[in-house]
């Protein structure tokens, strides 16, 4: 059997006579051949591949993206490369040279830092880049986000509304985005009522034993030192206080203490009392990442939105209404 003939039924079957499609794939089956990719992939230039690197890919909200990212990839006959960055810019940075190294079609990031020089290089190498659940005012990246501003404003002032005024944010780094904007949002909200007060508990990540420390640290403090209302800078954090506070027993959710976090991931609905939450739409964010980057691909200088912002949305549950 001709090599050529072979070539164009695995490429090109649409120029073969069916019969003869049928026999080599028949003798493919037998033979349990495997096509070579890694070939493929050098005369064309680019891998049927995608490359995706998350801060924390353990954070279901994180995975949710990943899944609807995959989704969308393969209506498009293409592969997800998950990276996770762990919130470390040099393994961030390994896995950036490894999906050049790896000729992606393209990479969706969520980034470590605002650093992203090394994302213009790539893409001024023919990579392009979308940022994910992050945005760059003024610069040339396309970005698929949250307005995690407004979405602190909501979670703060619902706390507000339920009588609360000694409101304590529960974040992490502030070098990262997204805490940072929730906290603005939450600054934003408490400054609208006089009375109240907002108090900044920063932790060193957006764990759920980060959130359990910083229970324990809030269920040790006298009554007039306590906060009412917690606002977390996601759900992770949120479970981890609400785990310590019910273990301890000593502080009642939401009679002393009212919690909302973000993100609104599975566990919400699963907690001994369920979590109020800051919705964002994860798997949308991931399939609408993927088609900007395909959009980029195809058409580089089009004119279409570049730039995607969803609005969050607050979903209320016993942890602030018992």
């Amino acid at each position: 059997m001709a090599v050529g003939t072979v070539s164009n039924v695995l490429n090109h079957p649409d120029k073969v006579a069916p019969a003869t499609v049928a026999r080599v794939q028949a003798v493919i089956a037998e033979l349990g051949f495997v096509r070579n990719d890694a070939a493929r992939q050098l005369r064309a230039g680019r891998s049927r591949s995608i490359g995706l690197v998350v801060p924390d890919a353990g954070n279901p909200f994180f995975a949710d993206v990943a899944r609807g990212a995959e989704a969308r990839a393969d209506e498009d006959s293409l592969a997800v490369l998950l990276g996770n960055s762990d919130e470390d810019p040099s393994r961030e940075d390994n896995y950036l040279d490894l999906f050049r190294e790896q000729r992606v079609n393209g990479v969706l990031i969520t980034p470590v830092s605002g650093d992203v020089e090394k994302l213009s290089r790539m893409q001024a190498a023919g990579i392009p880049v979308v940022l994910v659940d992050h945005e760059v005012p003024g610069s040339a990246f396309c970005s698929v986000s949250v307005d995690d501003v407004e979405g602190g404003f909501l979670a703060t002032r619902h706390l507000l509304q339920q009588g609360r005024r000694r409101i304590a944010f529960l974040g992490g780094p502030s070098s990262i985005a997204q805490v940072a904007n929730r906290l603005c949002g939450a600054r934003r909200a408490v400054a609208e009522e006089p009375d109240a007060t907002l108090e900044v508990i920063g932790m060193p990540a957006l764990t759920v034993l980060h959130g359990r420390a910083a229970g324990e640290e809030i269920a040790a403090r006298v009554d007039a030192e306590r906060p009412d209302a917690v606002f977390a800078a996601n759900d992770l954090l949120a479970v981890g206080l609400l785990q310590a506070l019910t273990m301890l027993r000593t502080v009642r959710v939401p009679d002393d203490i009212a919690l909302v976090g973000y993100d609104d991931i599975d566990f919400a609905t699963a907690t001994v009392v369920p979590l109020t939450s800051v919705r964002q739409p994860a798997q949308l964010i991931g399939r609408t990442a993927v088609e900007l980057l395909l959009r980029t691909i195809s058409d580089p200088d089009g004119d279409y939105e570049r730039r995607v912002r969803f609005r969050p949305e607050l979903v209320v549950r016993r942890s602030t209404t018992g």
